[in-house]
């Protein structure tokens, strides 16, 4: 697994700036204001910093970005990152700051001045974030990049005001993991050896085998992975870090997905590693509660399968009964994650009996075409619910868009074989999936349907993560969790 840069955390009275090795990173005020660490490394330096802050560059410079010095003069560091940060910097702005520093940085080692910069919990996040890199496959995989160290006036309060911030991480480096592994790798029995893991931090983890599932019905869920070599699975994880009943994260874990018998075309299909996109995120989540010590009480379920396309798949026009009772004509063998879905939904509510759901999933190309890779789609039965994850995501600069349910969209997966079928064309194509979904969630259950295709994995990269799995949501979920069940 890829391994974070480490953090460690010592006392500034103890430190001399000048000394420092590695690169040395500051904040400075938008107004050029120098407390009395940063005077003496102006004066250490022939007054690098009121040069700087006097210059037309440093007010046309962001707040959170930064300027970066090599081989500065006064200093055994090798390069000097200065941060320009506003009087009330917020999460988006403090992270920004992180991320600035560790693209400056690379793998070498750090050190901050923290000096009285407020949440510096989310400088650290953006820090770790930014300098994720998936290369444990290559031959040579790249070196962890050395610690960084952050000097402050109280070690105890500052290591306390960060803990939160490196459980997030530890949950988003998981997820980017899992999404970026390829098939050979992270089947589904690897994937659920990963998950069993999460018992060494007090996770519960259940798992249900193929027979298991048969006997509860599951049929939409056993179908999608009847064609391939891989057993199906289901896992069930609970964090019990408090009492009542639970939110439940579902996940759609399929480790590969070549369409089935609808066959996908070629190119492009090598990214569909990532089709395990939303188990991967309640994985992250799981993992960040845990670390945490989340006084909340959550179950994440994942249905882990395949979809492959050989003489025992599914085939387009076959009808399946799902375990609530359903029969689904299967349209297309390529809308497989909401039958996967449909079972796990159904068990969720049958067995763990939440408070409310939430299931992810890489679902629909559709939702690529309307919202791009800026924002996942966001449908809900229950608007009070959905208020609460949009503030969340809000909260954590994780694009989320509402996109409307209604029952007009149900005439357009109505079956004339079954009572459902599994799409409904390419009209309005992420809603009529969630409208498939719905039917497989109860009328008083408060639920929320994801759809994270454009944003689980990304072409360029993005502020807090390189090109690649974007561990999207981990940080949303953590953040709903926080505000509405602990």
């Amino acid at each position: 697994m890829t391994e974070m840069r480490k953090i460690n955390f010592a006392a500034a009275s103890d430190a001399d700036l000048t000394k420092q090795d590695g690169v040395l990173a500051v904040f400075v005020a938008e107004t050029g204001a120098l407390d009395a660490g940063l005077s003496t490394l102006d004066a250490a330096t022939g007054g690098l910093l009121t040069r700087l802050t006097a210059l037309e560059a440093w007010s046309d410079l962001t707040c959170g970005k930064a300027k970066v010095f090599d081989l500065p003069s006064g200093l055994t560091a090798e390069k000097l990152i200065v941060v320009k940060i506003s009087d009330a910097p917020d999460a988006d702005e403090a992270r920004l700051a992180g991320a600035e520093i560790a693209k400056a940085a690379g793998d070498k080692a750090v050190t901050l001045l923290s000096g009285g910069m407020a949440l510096f919990g989310d400088v650290v996040l953006g820090l770790v974030l930014r300098g994720y890199a998936f290369t444990i496959r290559k031959e040579k995989p790249s070196d962890t990049p050395e610690p960084a160290t952050v000097l402050c006036d109280d070690v105890a309060a500052m290591e306390a005001a960060c803990a939160a911030s490196l459980a997030v991480a530890e949950g988003v480096f998981f997820t980017r993991d899992l999404t970026s592994e390829p098939a050979n790798v992270l089947g589904t029995e690897e994937f659920v050896r990963r998950l069993l893991e999460l018992q060494d931090l007090g996770v519960e983890v259940e798992v249900l085998e193929e027979a298991d599932m048969e006997k509860l019905g599951m049929k939409a869920l056993l179908g999608v992975g009847q064609g391939s070599a891989m057993p199906s699975k289901m896992v069930i994880m609970r964090w019990k870090g408090g009492e009542g009943d639970p939110l439940a994260l579902v996940g759609k874990g399929v480790v590969f997905d070549t369409g089935g018998i609808s066959i996908k075309p070629a190119g492009g299909m090598e990214d569909m590693t990532m089709d395990m996109g939303g188990a991967g995120v309640v994985s992250g989540v799981m993992k960040t509660l845990a670390l945490r010590k989340a006084p909340a009480h959550v179950v994440g379920l994942v249905g882990l399968v395949e979809n492959m396309p050989d003489g025992l798949a599914q085939r387009p026009g076959d009808i399946v009964t799902s375990a609530q009772g359903t029969t689904i004509e299967v349209i297309n063998t390529d809308a497989e994650g909401r039958l996967v879905l449909a079972d796990v939904l159904w068990y969720a509510q049958e067995f763990i009996k939440p408070a409310a759901m939430v299931d992810l999933a890489t679902l629909t190309g559709a939702c690529i075409i309307a919202l791009g890779h800026e924002n996942a789609g966001v449908m809900s039965n229950n608007d009070a619910f959905a208020d609460q994850f949009l503030a969340a995501a809000k909260t954590e600069g994780e694009g989320a868009w509402r996109l409307p349910l209604g029952k007009a969209y149900d005439d357009l997966i109505k079956s004339y074989k079954a009572d459902i079928k599994n799409t409904g064309g390419r009209a309005a194509g992420t809603i009529t999936a969630a409208q498939f979904l719905q039917r497989f969630v109860k009328d008083d259950m408060p639920w929320i349907h994801l759809d994270i295709a454009g944003v689980a994995q990304v072409k360029s990269p993005t502020t807090l993560s390189p090109k690649g799995a974007t561990g999207w949501g981990v940080m949303a979920l953590d953040r709903l969790v926080r505000d509405q069940y602990e």
